[in-house]
């Protein structure tokens, strides 16, 4: 793995983290469903305007549109979400906790679905990751964490699984900019639709919530979208999603500095165990030197 890749997996991994730091900002004083459909079409306007710029196509082949149709749908509208609502009542590093299982949840669905081989180390990881996050979640349910909130950030986990698995195939052709922009441009569309019917569109103007929008919008929203790609892209989705085993500490480090989170000694075993079990299930995945 080159310097390049490398320096790309670690600030798409920064970007990442924080993005459950700024989201709890926005939900707490925002509708979360209105307030993130105007920041991916935000985004999405952005990205596009840019890659028209740099000549990139919107004719896409059959195979791209369609996985750029399921990655909007479940990265943006499934996933975040999913996530934005739970984080009215759920802090943000456990969010990111429960998040950061996405790549346990991908080696389980590539064995069971796609008969990819796992080894006995990867088998070992995903139990082990697995366990971690049933120990975090058990610990904060003890502790009184809302239990629906926590259901909706599972599903929302779930959903990022499946679109990560469409990644190769959104990300071949080229088109990569372009690509960002549209995905977003669905979830978009997509999350209008409860946003209009659920809720109320009132807002508690603050600066907090500004700056936490902008950011949001432009740096994990669409910078960190569109290093993954190129990562995908470089490396392939195993060892792009290598990276995601930094996401628990940089999750809870960055939501106990900027918000002042309180994590237990508990919660420190849960992240130490998922992440050693996310490494060793993407480690398990790496071939064999000759």
């Amino acid at each position: 793995m080159d310097f390049r890749s490398i320096f790309m997996g670690l600030a798409f991994v920064l970007m990442w983290s924080s993005a459950f730091t700024s989201a709890r900002m926005i939900v707490h004083d925002a509708p979360p469903f209105m307030a993130l459909s105007i920041r991916f079409l935000i985004s999405g306007i952005i990205a596009i305007s840019i890659a028209a710029a740099l000549g990139q196509s919107w004719r896409l082949s059959r195979r791209q549109w369609t996985s750029t149709a399921i990655f909007g749908v479940c990265q943006n509208a499934l996933y975040l979400g999913l996530f934005f609502v739970a984080m009215q009542w759920i802090e943000a590093g456990l969010a990111s906790i429960i998040a950061s299982s996405m790549p346990l949840l991908v080696a389980l669905l590539s064995w069971i679905f796609l008969k990819e081989k796992t080894a006995p180390l990867g088998i070992l990881g995903l139990m082990a990751g697995f366990g971690g996050v049933a120990l975090i979640m058990s610990a904060r349910l003890s502790q009184g964490a809302d239990p629906l909130g926590l259901a909706i950030c599972a599903i929302g986990v779930m959903a990022l699984a499946v679109a990560t698995l469409a990644v190769r195939g959104a990300s071949s052709g080229g088109n990569l900019l372009m690509i960002v922009g549209l995905q977003m441009l669905v979830g978009s569309a997509v999350l209008v639709v409860p946003a209009l019917a659920l809720e109320t569109f009132v807002v508690n103007w603050s600066w907090q919530l500004v700056l936490a929008f902008l950011y949001t919008t432009l740096i994990p929203g669409l910078t960190a979208t569109w290093v993954w790609f190129v990562l995908v892209g470089r490396i392939g989705t195993t060892r792009a999603s290598t990276y995601h085993f930094l996401n628990p500490f940089f999750g809870v480090a960055i939501a106990a500095v900027l918000l002042g989170e309180h994590l237990s000694l508990r919660d420190f075993i849960g992240v130490a165990i998922v992440t050693a079990g996310i490494f060793a299930v993407q480690i398990s995945k790496r071939p064999a030197k000759a």
